[in-house]
């Protein structure tokens, strides 16, 4: 059951590109990059932090965008230009002395496939890959950039009983 997988999170991975974001990249005529964040998603990273979970990014590109976005919403840490995903998600969780059930890793795309194999709780967002999917153990309703993490972030929070006392400051 998923609620069994979720309340056994200690750490979040995300991609970034169709994670994040809807996938699209806005370049302008300098090459200067431009990347469209949803506001829901970054509350929701804010709100598994106040719970005591970080959130990590496991990026194949690198962005100075992702770098701004990562710093705004307090990401513990952004491995970007990883070309071998696999490979830094087992530097990772050495590094954080965890298991893999211990981790939820969210991705979209065929190059996710190795640790969403891998990590306990692993999710597609719903305009993923079907390859991606169906490496899956659960595949969002909402697409990526569209509130996909945030989908994922109350998942965990409800199944762990932490939702309420997260969000409780709001109704002050």
């Amino acid at each position: 059951m998923i609620q069994d997988k979720a309340r056994k999170v200690k750490l979040l991975i995300l991609d970034v590109d169709g994670v994040l974001t809807d996938g699209k990249i806005v370049m302008d005529e300098k090459g200067k990059q431009l990347k469209f964040f949803d506001v829901q998603d970054g509350l929701g990273v804010v709100l598994l932090k106040r719970a005591g979970i970080n959130t990590i990014i496991l990026s194949a590109r690198y962005s100075r965008v992702v770098s701004h976005r990562a710093k705004d919403i307090k990401i513990f840490k952004a491995y970007q230009n990883c070309d071998d995903k696999l490979l830094t998600y087992h530097k990772i969780l050495k590094q954080m002395k965890l298991k893999n059930e211990s981790v939820c890793f969210i991705g979209d795309e065929l190059i996710d496939i190795p640790v969403l194999k891998r990590a306990g709780l692993s999710v597609a967002v719903a305009n993923a890959a079907p390859e991606a999917k169906r490496a899956a153990d659960y595949i969002t309703k909402k697409k990526g950039g569209d509130g996909a993490v945030r989908e994922i972030i109350e998942l965990i929070l409800k199944s762990q009983g932490k939702w309420d006392k997260v969000i409780s400051k709001y109704f002050r």
